[in-house]
């Protein structure tokens, strides 16, 4: 006789006892190991009566509260741009990624002329393998996910999605279009070009306009009055280490209050 302490419930007997397939039993398995000692099925049970109790106090919506039947189908084309957006800023994200294993965020001088940056931007267009269509994803992606995002602002504003009681998503995504905007600006500035430069100038400009602020405001995001190394370096921090987990976690949070609310109708 074994004098080993059996389970109360005998998990594995049960499971022994069921015609489960070789998947089944190997996920039942885990997860019975995984139970006895993180208790991780008692808090899949408050999630799911979370999200029950929060869905059943979200109100219905046109399509359901008049029973219309998909009666707007011609609309969903437009519904989906928010997904849209979210893969264009995947493809983004992965893209810039592979660039930032070639490119140089250094710059030699604020007189605009060929630097360190705008040579590993060229480095990568003519000798890198598979460097131009890189890049190109990269960019094109950008301008398909501003685009996206500001298509899907007008249709959530026109179909009245805005409206009680989602007014906290639309002022998140009225957040998440400036960021938007704020990423393409910052690595429009990262090849420091010509273009870049006198983009980067405008910058300044409009940061020194601030009333009160606008000096301390220019010093702490360009590094100065005029574009320098220092305002590629911050450039480049903003572009790929500040702003890509501030989007990530407001989209998440964004997407979440979607899931909870559901897709508001044409109203």
């Amino acid at each position: 006789m074994s004098l080993e302490r059996k389970d109360d419930h005998d998990h594995e007997a049960w499971i022994e006892d069921r015609e489960f397939t070789r998947l089944e039993t190997v996920y039942l398995t885990v997860l019975v190991w995984l139970d006895k000692r993180l208790r991780i099925v008692d808090y899949l049970e408050i999630l799911e009566n979370l999200y029950y109790k929060v869905n059943m106090q979200m109100p219905k919506s046109h399509t359901e509260q008049y029973g219309l039947d998909n009666k707007f189908w011609y609309w969903y084309p437009l519904y989906a741009l928010g997904s849209f957006s979210t893969i264009a800023y995947i493809v983004a994200a992965i893209s810039g990624a592979l660039l930032g294993f070639y490119y140089a965020p250094a710059a030699s001088g604020a007189s605009g002329n060929p630097t360190i940056a705008y040579e590993s931007i060229t480095m990568i267009m003519t000798d890198l393998n598979f460097g131009f269509m890189l890049r190109s994803i990269h960019r094109w992606s950008a301008q398909v996910m501003v685009a996206a995002v500001f298509l899907h602002m007008l249709r959530v504003y026109f179909t009245g999605a805005y409206k009680e009681p989602r007014e906290l998503n639309w002022l998140i995504g009225i957040v998440l279009i400036s960021l938007t905007l704020l990423f393409g600006y910052t690595g429009y500035l990262l090849p420091w070009d010509q273009l870049a430069f006198w983009a980067g100038q405008i910058g300044v400009e409009m940061a020194l306009s601030i009333p009160l602020i606008g000096e301390w405001a220019a010093q702490l995001i360009f590094g100065g009055f005029t574009p320098n190394p220092a305002t590629l370096q911050r450039m480049y921090i903003l572009h790929v280490f500040f702003l890509p987990f501030l989007v990530t976690a407001l989209i998440a949070i964004h997407i979440a209050i979607v899931w909870m609310q559901g897709i508001a109708e044409p109203h």
